[in-house]
């Protein structure tokens, strides 16, 4: 099964009293998930089921990659440690599975995931809407960024 692992886009700090789980988009995430969903659909990774955080910015992010796919918004993702990343991209369903969650959790998760991680400099980090293509044997079958993309 091919597993797409990534991080929500860039969030908005912009009021202080808001509290974590809702947070939305800023302007930068907003820009970003669209690109990241095309770059996902022109690469032939579209996802046939997504697992969502239900906070305010990975289900915004969810949204803007523009799939036609319900996801499932699962409370247990939000902030999830890897452990709980892996045994759910482990359950039954169709494929490709797109995991939307949050650092360090999917960071961690995408680094036991691979065999080998990519040569990419943002793969430890794994900045805001980072995302990791993986195969059933833990190949990496990409590794992308919003700066690795052209403005749209």
């Amino acid at each position: 099964m091919t597993l797409i692992l990534m991080r929500h886009a860039k969030s908005s700090w912009g009021d202080p009293m808001q509290g974590d789980h809702e947070r939305p988009l800023n302007r930068r995430g907003r820009e970003a998930a669209p690109r990241i969903g095309a770059w996902l659909r022109a690469n032939g990774y579209t996802p046939a089921r997504i697992l969502c955080s239900t906070a305010v910015r990975t289900r915004e992010t969810c949204a803007a990659l523009g799939f036609d796919v319900e996801p499932e918004f699962r409370s247990d993702l939000y902030l999830a440690e890897p452990e709980t990343i892996l045994a759910l991209a482990r359950t039954p369903g169709p494929a490709p599975l797109l995991i939307l969650g949050h650092n360090p959790g999917i960071a961690e998760a995408a680094a036991r995931a691979v065999a080998q991680p990519p040569a990419h400099p943002d793969f430890e980090t794994y900045p805001t809407c980072a995302t990791t293509v993986i195969a059933e044997d833990g190949r990496v079958l990409a590794f992308v960024v919003p700066r690795d993309l052209p403005a749209t």
